[in-house]
């Protein structure tokens, strides 16, 4: 677990950043103090967001049998997994696919078990198959050539270089960057928490976009930082007792807004929010709307939106087509592939800033980092 809180005080106009190392085992300070913790000016205010215009037209994908291969929790985490799902359900019901199977990864699975999963797959001639999670990079650079008729995707990993492998990856970090902006509007007391699943590269992402956008609107507030798990052992994002314990520190330090990429852990982070009387961040799907966390759904300001469902629905549309070229190289928030919740009403008062924040970054203004600079 890495535990790192970074403080920012002003003192006669200079500006003293301190920030912990690895495993430094977090700040108790309480960071802003008195006062707003927004120190930066609005940024200028644009109009409405638009959808981006996407294609209507009929597809039939009724003669394709999708395979899905789920990441650690599988359907029913109320996260990344279920975004996934939701666009094979969307493929269902407007592309008119009719064969599906699913199979979810165990934690701490072996590396012959994904192999095996996506193997039996193939054999039994499903077509597109689709592997949720970086988890599966090594299986699918093993498996794909072996069936260089079966078309695979896989998301959120760009490694495998094959003819018949496609890679839906997404800017997590310019989505985060807007989720920092929000939990620093709404924090009252200038400090803010996140609470990675495992500390891995991907999910290092969103860390770093959730500082940068922190510290782009405020230079006195404070964040932890942690994650649950180490890379390599993936129970992290299927622990809600652990995520719980590890929210519960956050608040107890002061935190009073926190933010998870976590997966089905997340729960533990809501439920630890909910019994201190903090906010919450989701990520992935818009988890107010989720029925696995219903309960405790009035905590979740909003939601950082991952866009699986779409990257998948579109690769199983663009498939049915037999045209790869129309998906993007990257889902990011230009095409919407990435972006933030608004249900339950919690931050319409400062959706014109993160719309404004929003086209900065889409017009290359913000540059999002996708590492931590301490």
């Amino acid at each position: 677990m890495r535990g790192a809180a970074l403080v920012a005080v002003a003192m006669t106009g200079v500006l003293t950043l301190a920030s912990c190392a690895k495993d430094s085992g977090g700040d108790t300070s309480t960071g802003g103090g008195d006062g707003p913790c927004v120190t930066a000016a609005d940024p200028p205010k644009v109009s409405s967001s638009q959808s981006r215009s996407r294609e209507q037209e009929d597809v039939d994908a009724s003669d394709l049998r999708v395979g899905l291969a789920y990441d650690v929790g599988g359907r029913g985490d109320a996260s990344y997994n279920d975004a996934a799902a939701a666009g094979v359900d969307r493929a269902k019901a407007q592309l008119g696919v009719k064969d599906t199977t699913e199979s979810t990864a165990a934690g701490k699975e072996s590396e012959d078990a994904k192999r095996q999963r996506l193997n039996q797959m193939a054999q039994q001639g499903y077509d597109p198959i689709i592997a949720v999670g970086f988890a599966y990079a090594d299986a699918v650079k093993a498996i794909a050539p072996k069936y260089p008729r079966t078309r695979f995707a896989i998301v959120d990993d760009d490694s495998v270089d094959a003819p018949n492998v496609t890679a839906l990856v997404f800017a997590e970090e310019q989505g985060s960057f807007l989720a920092g902006v929000a939990a620093v509007y709404k924090s009252q007391n200038c400090h803010i928490g996140f609470v990675g699943g495992v500390d891995t590269p991907l999910i290092a992402k969103f860390e770093a976009g959730y500082v940068q956008g922190a510290r782009a609107v405020s230079d006195k507030v404070t964040i932890e930082r942690d994650y649950l798990t180490p890379a390599g052992d993936i129970s992290g994002f299927n622990d809600p007792g652990k995520g719980n314990v590890v929210a519960k520190s956050q608040i107890d330090r002061g935190a009073d807004v926190l933010y998870h990429a976590a997966g089905a852990s997340g729960r533990g982070v809501f439920e630890a929010a909910k019994a201190e009387g903090v906010l919450a961040i989701g990520v992935d799907s818009d988890q107010y709307r989720q029925k696995t966390v219903a309960h405790v759904k009035d905590v979740i300001m909003t939601s950082m939106l991952k866009r699986v469902d779409v990257a998948v629905y579109d690769y199983i549309k663009a498939v049915a087509r037999d045209d790869l070229s129309s998906l993007p190289e990257r889902f990011d928030l230009a095409v919407e592939g990435v972006g933030y919740a608004t249900s339950g009403g919690k931050i319409d008062d400062i959706e014109p800033i993160l719309r404004a924040y929003k086209k900065q970054i889409v017009d290359g203004d913000i540059e999002v980092a996708t590492t931590v600079a301490n």
